[in-house]
């Protein structure tokens, strides 16, 4: 649904396009036949029409057709310079601006232009120069300082932006886009119920913003409010309801609340309207996998590879479900393609590990563990499963040393003085064997439960509850 229709039908636009190209050919027609100087604002009006109609090859043939009887004219450099900004030919547009100030040197709009195409070939400091110029020729160019704020904001120099923005609001208190900017500063100085306060100030002059709503929304996210979240979403769902990101929100926000059903329709509505985004089918996945749907959440996780084969969080989340369904090679087979994709994912070589180990390939993964510890050496999870595998092979001096690391992580882990007792008892060191023995069960008395149960000869044994200090 919509607040308000637009102003036009299909069939009135399609006609207004059809006088508009009528206008063209006429302009054309009248410059061709030396009827450039009696109908300059015939042609500069459609010349305008072109650029808000966004038929750029038109409007340049014409300013180029207009610029060879006045080429000293300062106002048809100007347009030609924003057309040619708008169709990313900015090095050229810059000269346009160039040559527009050059014949009228206090233009502002042409400098405020001139700083939009520099900014877009990365000359930031040349951008913020033209926009300086602007406020010492007119201190009260409110357009300027909103410029300058902007530019600054992309520089992520939010605080230095937000003095912009609010010099733009002083010159004119209704100057909606600055509030909004502000927000945008506040959230990611996580200023957030000061950026809450700026999108309400921007939705009172602008209520009908679908992105007002939407950014309003997503700070609500972040300040765990989320059933206003939803209402803001709802806001901007009821302006634009083709607004993709704003069903992917909403869907995310219904997750997080346990709505999981809600959820996935909001994420079904973002794929109908943006079939190209793997995020919604991924989200969608995640949620049947929390359900235990494995069936489904395999089905979306694969839609989500099938829009980027490159999405390697998808492969490795479908991995998990293959392993769980019992699925094995076709895990692995998922594990090793999400490491092709993103070589230092630490959970990817574990998964890929963990799954080797319950196929028996002790030797690969071994091989894994130790990859994935490069990436993340002070793992305690990885190194003490890289221990029992290594124990399992029976290279007790390497899983030794691997239980070691494990007590330099975590100095109060039972289980690994445990496994350096067995490894002892195994090598025939009995005292070092006792004292790891000790110091497990004063860690954690319950081993000893354990123990007595993996060796009942030695439990049982007077020697060894002398040397334990039990008698």
């Amino acid at each position: 649904m919509s607040f308000f229709d637009s102003d036009f039908s299909e069939e009135e636009f399609s006609e207004s396009i059809k006088n508009i190209d009528e206008e063209i050919s006429k302009c054309k027609a009248l410059i061709e036949n030396n009827g450039i100087y009696s109908n300059t604002e015939l042609i500069e009006e459609t010349i305008q029409l072109c650029i808000e109609n966004e038929k750029f090859s038109e409007g340049l043939l014409l300013i180029n057709l207009v610029l060879g009887t006045f080429p000293y004219n300062a106002e048809y450099w100007l347009k030609k310079g924003i057309i040619l900004n708008y169709t990313y030919n900015f090095e050229e547009s810059v000269k346009c601006f160039e040559k527009a100030l050059s014949l009228n040197p206090g233009d502002s709009e042409a400098l405020i232009d001139k700083a939009s195409a520099e900014e877009n070939l990365g000359l930031l400091d040349e951008a913020k120069e033209s926009l300086l110029s602007v406020l010492l020729i007119d201190p009260n160019n409110e357009d300027a300082c909103f410029s300058l704020g902007l530019l600054l904001e992309r520089q992520e120099k939010y605080e230095e932006a937000i003095s912009y923005f609010k010099k733009a609001l002083s010159i004119d208190e209704e100057y909606a886009e600055s509030y909004y900017e502000i927000g945008f500063c506040l959230e990611n100085l996580l200023k957030l119920n000061d950026a809450l306060d700026s999108y309400d100030k921007f939705l009172e002059l602008e209520p009908y913003s679908s992105s007002g709503w939407y950014n309003r929304g997503i700070v609500l996210v972040k300040m765990d409010k989320l059933e206003k979240a939803i209402d803001s979403y709802d806001l901007a769902l009821a302006i634009n309801d083709n607004f993709a990101s704003a069903w992917f929100n909403k869907g995310n926000a219904l997750a997080d609340l346990g709505r999981f059903q809600a959820a996935i329709d909001c994420f079904k509505k973002a794929i109908d309207i943006d079939k190209y985004d793997e995020a919604a089918p991924f989200n969608i996945a995640n949620i049947y996998e929390e359900l235990g749907d494995l069936v489904n959440a395999v089905k979306f996780y694969s839609e989500a590879i099938r829009i980027n084969d490159q999405y390697y969080e998808a492969y490795l989340a479908r991995g998990f479900c293959y392993d769980s369904t019992g699925k094995f090679h076709l895990a692995l087979k998922d594990f090793n393609k999400a490491i092709s994709l993103s070589k230092d994912n630490v959970e990817a070589w574990y998964a890929k590990a963990d799954l080797e180990y319950s196929l028996g390939k002790l030797q690969e993964a071994a091989e894994s563990y130790k990859t994935a510890l490069v990436i993340d050496p002070e793992n305690y999870e990885i190194w003490f499963n890289l221990a029992e595998t290594l124990l399992e092979m029976g290279n007790w001096l390497e899983a030794s040393d691997a239980f070691n690391h494990c007590i330099l992580i975590n100095p109060s882990d039972a289980s690994s003085y445990y496994g350096k007792a067995k490894i002892n008892f195994i090598l025939s060191k009995t005292q070092e064997a006792v004292d790891c023995l000790k110091e497990a069960f004063k860690i954690d008395p319950s081993i000893k439960i354990e123990f007595a149960r993996e060796y009942p000869e030695i439990k049982s044994s007077k020697l060894f509850k002398k040397l334990l200090g039990e008698i």
